[in-house]
């Protein structure tokens, strides 16, 4: 059974820093890529960043600079450092593995499993 368990969300200041955990398994997990998103009530999930098997990454424009997504093959685990972080950053984010193909930006469709989504909210 897939499985993908974020973890690491919380409130914080503006300027401040968060990482996130997503927890991996039932799958291979160094055969997928994968993708955080975020999401706020009445928009759409927006792709954050991406990460592919080989580890190239893509970063949408307003986090570049201050976010950095990683993978760990061996504990099968992905993270998004959240540095500077901004009151717009405020969202539910979710992990998310696409099998092999990587594309960019990283489109909701695309991706096959999704985790639970951790909240991460931004205080001014």
């Amino acid at each position: 059974q897939v499985q993908l368990v974020e973890s690491g969300g919380g409130s914080v200041q503006a300027g401040g820093s968060l990482r996130l955990s997503c927890a991996a398994s039932g799958y291979t997990y160094s055969n997928y890529c994968m993708g955080w998103f975020r999401q706020t009530p009445g928009k759409e999930r927006e792709g954050v960043a991406a990460i592919s098997t080989g580890g190239v990454t893509y970063y949408v424009d307003s986090v570049k600079g201050r976010f950095t997504i990683s993978r760990d093959n061996a504990k099968n685990t992905l993270y998004l450092q959240m540095n500077g972080v901004k009151p717009e950053d405020t969202a539910m984010y979710y992990c998310a593995a696409r099998r092999y193909i990587w594309s960019i930006p990283p489109v909701e469709s695309d991706f096959e499993y999704w985790g639970q989504g951790t909240q991460v909210t931004v205080s001014s």
